[in-house]
């Protein structure tokens, strides 16, 4: 090979030859006729619409719920006993349940115009009482939905040999643990342009999404369209992680009203509307005891779990995504007896919730982890040894864990003895003791597991809108000897151009060069649930490669007549078909079969040089990525500050396509982690009022606040996947919260203080330092 296929560091390549041909975000577009759309918002948390006034001389331009004839709403059910299913109005029409909810939409010739008509629309409330906290919904009277009996989405219940959690055990240690309520923020925030093709009759609606033909999914059931007359486009996204992974209300009335109005129509989110009106992430609360023996060998779990999922059930991921997965993950890589775990999803007046970068692994992580440590405290243990004493030995892989994860391959006790090595611990211990004054030095750990790319036999039994099965590829030679690769997950900063057209090469050999690399067109690609749970590489790069093989098959069949061989006489690699007296190119094998098909006898290759191959792994169970991260921070217990000093990963992602993208991939992780552990709080008053509208407000970390992360790579193959790779795009976001917690208790050990919600922000400190000394 030459250097490009899987394996090596080939830089992302931007040009047009690997890219889509699209080349623009949403607010790039421009299209003849086009109006734009502003959105009235509620203004309070909970409160009975009792009349919508439209200003005078505005018919046509203000539109209510009563004005989107045969819209339906959005509802994200499960079939997963007990939950109970949210109605979301496209426009709230009898009562609003969050601050930002939508209540009428205005159109106008520019955005300013439009927003001026909002301001002019006049909301007659009757203010309702708000859950705002998520223990207290589970106890109060009031009632975000009216019709439940409680306010609680859904309760799941695991118990194994929970009998044993009831004996006396040497350490028995209980904590509770919050993170704080976060808002996804991307750089580029969501909008959409819809348009009514009169030709086509089809709605084309270009919009930032993860998943564009679960979201005509979505749009065909709210509009009451045939999915054929939608055509979904995503562009350009910018950052995703989750955020850009829902049916949205904006997108349904902007379809609504393109062919309403027989204009394009555009909106695009502000940065106010992304902080208080669009979904939030990572709000969990932890009650948990670990019983343990002296030597630290755990005796089980027992813990009870509320997340806070807002007011709606979101398209298609459902509100009971992320607790339910707290109660099946919460073991982590650890061997453990017993376990028991009782999780909410509790219904609050707040904007729903999504599955951010990690999902709920990075709160399970920051709980558990915190707990090992705490357990190594109260056992003069320690810390990273009450780990490996726990963690599942690489002899005992594959492993099915205590809720029956089923672990594919690893060495996770290796992974963190060379995280431990990277961090230099004698070093460290040796500035702990030489630390004077108010700065203090913290040594912190965390290892996880991140299940990735799980498939029909992990979601058929929850029953949403979207279960994963097979992932499609279509793999065509062009005329001219190129390459086109149609995938229907969509790449919005992965590297997936580069990525697939690295396994196409490894397979064919073809030029990167000469692939394209089509995406996040539901016309132009086969169906898919998109790109979310680290599924990608394992799932459309399978496909890839499966297209790709049959597709060298029908090669070798062409290029075996122009050498004159016999079909197993020759091999495809390296842009060539090579026989035993000669080669010829690939190009000249396309140019055959499209230009010169007289030159080919009846019979050889009847199915052509395009293919459509679809992947599942012989078990969809997932692949499991881990890591170890160690990370050194100073405290200052004047101010509170916190600052990292040094941070070392040590991760294992199966087969690396492309060492140099994971490193990015695992590094911006890491940004948004440390995000989630020190700064990025989205707190709501006691009247459901979000305390943060702008980034003024909300404090996310910047280039100073982002170490030089040092990454050391292992890679045990996982027999699940075509290469051996495993999912790895979440890894980084999940460790960090845990790890600078951990760090930060450690500094902090000596002083009596111990920090367990998150962000660990300079009030916490000073406060648990105060409290401490009275």
């Amino acid at each position: 090979m030459d250097g490009h296929g899987i394996g090596q560091p080939v830089p992302r390549v931007e040009d047009d030859r690997l890219m889509r041909g699209r080349g623009e975000f949403i607010a790039d577009i421009r299209l003849a006729g086009m109006r734009d759309l502003a959105f009235v918002r509620s203004p309070l948390a909970h409160a009975r619409i009792r009349a919508v006034r439209k200003p005078a001389g505005a018919e046509g331009g203000v539109f209510v719920a009563g004005d989107l004839a045969g819209v339906q709403p959005i509802v994200a059910n499960s079939a997963l006993p007990g939950f109970k299913t949210s109605v979301q109005p496209i426009l709230a029409h009898d009562k609003v349940r969050y601050v930002g909810e939508p209540i009428a939409v205005c159109v106008a010739d520019n955005r300013a115009a439009a927003e001026d008509l909002a301001a002019a629309v006049e909301v007659d409330f009757e203010e309702l009482p708000p859950i705002v906290d998520m223990r207290a919904a589970l106890t109060t009277p009031i009632r975000v939905h009216e019709h439940w009996p409680d306010n609680v989405f859904l309760e799941t219940f695991v118990s194994i040999a929970a009998e044993r959690l009831a004996d006396p055990a040497p350490i028995v240690v209980r904590r509770r643990l919050r993170t704080a309520r976060q808002c996804m923020s991307p750089m580029e925030g969501r909008g959409v342009v819809a348009t009514w093709d009169r030709r086509m009759e089809q709605l084309l609606v270009y919009t930032s999404t993860q998943l564009p033909h679960i979201v005509r999914n979505g749009l065909a059931g709210c509009l009451g369209l045939d999915q054929a007359r939608i055509r979904v486009v995503a562009p350009d996204v910018g950052g995703g992680f989750g955020y850009k992974g829902i049916l949205l209300a904006e997108e349904v009335c902007a379809g609504y009203l393109a062919r309403h109005l027989g204009h394009p129509v555009r909106w695009i989110e502000d940065r106010r509307e992304q902080l208080v009106g669009n979904a939030n992430c990572r709000e969990h609360d932890y009650d948990v005891t670990v019983h343990a023996e002296a030597d630290g060998t755990l005796i089980g779990i027992d813990a009870e779990a509320v997340v806070d999922a807002g007011a709606y059930s979101a398209y298609p991921f459902s509100a009971c995504l992320e607790a339910a997965q707290v109660a099946s993950i919460l073991p982590g890589p650890y061997v453990m007896p017993a376990y028991r775990c009782r999780t909410f999803s509790a219904a609050t007046n707040k904007p729903p919730i999504l599955p951010y970068r990690g999902v709920a692994r990075a709160g399970v992580c920051f709980a558990l982890e915190v707990m090992l440590d705490a357990v190594a405290r109260q056992g003069g243990l320690d810390p990273v040894e009450v780990r490996l004493r726990n963690l599942v030995p690489a002899e005992a892989m594959p492993f099915d864990n205590i809720t029956g994860k089923h672990f594919d391959s690893g060495d996770y006790p290796a992974c963190l003895r060379r995280a431990v090595a990277a961090i230099d611990v004698p070093a460290v211990r040796r500035r702990q003791v030489e630390a004077t004054g108010v700065h203090r030095i913290g040594l912190g750990f965390s290892v996880f597991c991140e299940q990735a790319a799980h498939g029909t036999s992990v979601y058929a039994g929850w029953g949403i809108p979207m279960v994963p099965g097979f992932e499609q590829a279509v793999a065509r030679m062009t005329p001219d000897g190129g390459l086109e690769l149609r995938v229907g997950i969509q790449s919005h900063g992965q590297g997936l151009e580069t990525t697939l057209a690295q396994v196409a090469h490894e397979i064919l050999g073809v030029p990167l060069a000469a692939i394209r690399v089509v995406h996040g067109d539901t016309a132009m690609t086969p169906y898919s649930t998109g790109t979310w749970g680290s599924r990608c590489m394992v799932m459309a790069g399978g496909a890839v490669a499966a297209a790709c093989t049959e597709l060298a098959e029908r090669i070798a069949a062409i290029g075996a007549h122009l050498l004159q061989a016999a079909v197993d006489q020759v091999q495809v690699g390296r842009g060539i078909v090579v026989g035993p007296h000669g080669e010829v190119p690939i190009a000249d094998v396309a140019r055959t079969w499209y230009l010169r098909p007289q030159d080919l006898p009846d019979g050889v290759a009847p199915g052509g040089l395009e293919v459509t191959a679809g992947y599942k792994p012989t078990r969809d169970s997932g692949t499991f990525s881990y890591a170890a991260h160690a990370v050194v921070v100073e405290v200052d217990t004047e101010l509170g500050d916190v600052r990292i000093l040094d941070y070392a990963i040590c991760e294992d992602g199966g087969r690396l396509i492309n060492p140099m993208i994971v490193d990015g991939q695992v590094v911006g992780g890491v940004a948004q982690g440390i995000g989630t552990a020190l700064y990025e709080e989205m707190p709501y008053d006691a009247f459901g009022q979000p305390g943060a509208a702008t980034l003024a407000d909300y404090s996310l970390p910047g280039a100073t606040e982002v170490p030089i992360v040092r990454i050391d790579h292992m890679e045990t193959l996982s027999p699940l996947s075509f290469f051996g790779q495993k999912g790895i795009g979440e890894g980084g976001a999940i460790g960090p919260p845990a790890a600078i917690a951990n760090a930060v208790n450690d500094a902090l050990a000596p002083l009596g203080v111990e920090l367990t919600e998150l962000p660990i922000t300079p009030r916490r400190i000073l406060t648990a330092l105060l409290a401490r000394q009275s």
